[in-house]
């Protein structure tokens, strides 16, 4: 009953981190979690934790104040020594997921910190399994259909983000043949599906908020761009299951909706458009946007509408996207178990309804 197991997370208070904490405490009753959790100004590792444990749980989750950017990850050398004795199972979910951080500083986090969580994983005595979560968005700026066995394909990169966690993968597949791992790549990972409830309101939030307070319809873009998302609870039960399945290790697997359940930018922006009631947004070929246009009206906007623009660029590439994920592996490991992605449309107004009641993350929503 998994009595000896010791399972070391790291990014447990991230969008993800949270719910697979409560993810691996309802499906491994019996393990100890360990939470390698930064301290911040005026809060510590523990504080931060007590605030995503439930308080019936805490007997069985250790709290470790550390940071994977710092040597031995910022820890005690006797904490790092006792956990390398002790860990059974390494799920490293800690990263900058920042598009605007510079190369140098996104290689700090998400490439150093991976090659000292797998160093770690080299020392663990009794290590399991690793499970390295990375990111769909790996493939940078490829069409077509991405398989779940490519990385570097001669492909280019949008930011510093797809760019460094490409290079932490890389560094992860060179270690497979003497540690027993598997990479999970998420997409883009959006709220609950039953309930709607997220806590980041980033990717697909931002611009559809400003769709949706009418402050912008303009789309520098194309309709048949793909938006692959998939909700928070189906990746934290795939990170979860998989972290635990021998047949995984060795596997790259795309947690993604995939061919069938993804959605095109004008599928989305037409149910928005019901459920906002507003008008249909229009579409401008993105190369004239970037060049002509939005110069021009950044000289002419101001206030709220001007903002826009300068927060906008961060997404623009998203919404140019023609490439589908490849689900193969993932349907093979995770439906046997019933794991498997909603397909998009089917729970688009419950991520919209959210968004209203909690006023885009303003206030508090009592869920059902």
């Amino acid at each position: 009953m998994n009595r000896d197991e010791l399972i070391l997370v790291t990014g447990a208070t991230g969008f993800l981190g949270v719910q697979l904490v409560r993810e691996l405490l309802d499906r491994q009753p019996n393990a100890t979690l360990a939470l390698l959790v930064r301290d911040r100004p005026g809060q510590s590792g523990q504080q931060r934790a007590d605030l995503i444990v439930p308080p019936a749980d805490r007997s069985r989750v250790q709290v470790h104040s550390g940071d994977v950017s710092q040597p031995n990850c910022g820890l005690d050398a006797a904490i790092y020594q006792r956990l390398s004795a002790t860990t059974t199972r390494v799920i490293h979910s800690a990263a900058t997921v920042r598009f605007d951080h510079s190369l140098d500083e996104a290689r700090r986090i998400n490439v150093e910190g991976t090659r000292r969580m797998l160093d770690f994983a080299a020392g663990a005595r009794q290590l399991r399994s690793l499970a390295y979560v990375g990111t769909a968005y790996v493939a940078g700026e490829r069409t077509g259909l991405v398989r779940e066995n490519e990385l570097a394909v001669g492909q280019a990169y949008r930011n510093t983000y797809e760019q460094t966690k490409a290079e932490a993968e890389a560094l992860v597949r060179s270690r497979l043949d003497s540690l027993p791992g598997v990479i999970l790549r998420p997409s883009i990972i959006v709220g609950d599906s039953r309930t709607g409830v997220t806590s980041s309101f980033k990717m697909m939030y931002w611009p559809l908020k400003i769709y949706a307070r009418r402050l912008w319809r303009t789309v520098p873009g194309y309709p048949d761009a793909v938006l692959d998302i998939v909700p928070v609870d189906f990746v934290a039960a795939a990170v979860a299951r998989l972290a635990f399945d021998e047949a995984a290790l060795g596997s790259t697997v795309h947690l993604c909706a995939g061919p069938r359940g993804s959605a095109t930018i004008q599928q989305i922006a037409r149910r928005a458009a019901e459920y906002f009631n507003a008008p249909q947004p229009r579409y401008v070929d993105p190369k004239l946007f970037f060049a002509m246009v939005r110069p021009i009206l950044f000289m002419s906007l101001w206030g709220r509408k001007r903002r826009v623009l300068q927060d906008g660029r961060a997404y623009r590439d998203y919404f140019t996207m023609r490439m589908q994920f490849d689900t193969t592996n993932a349907e093979r490991l995770l439906q046997p178990a019933g794991v498997c992605p909603p397909p998009v449309l089917d729970y688009l107004d419950r991520l919209f309804h959210y968004c209203i009641a909690s006023d885009w993350g303003r206030k508090a929503v009592v869920v059902q």
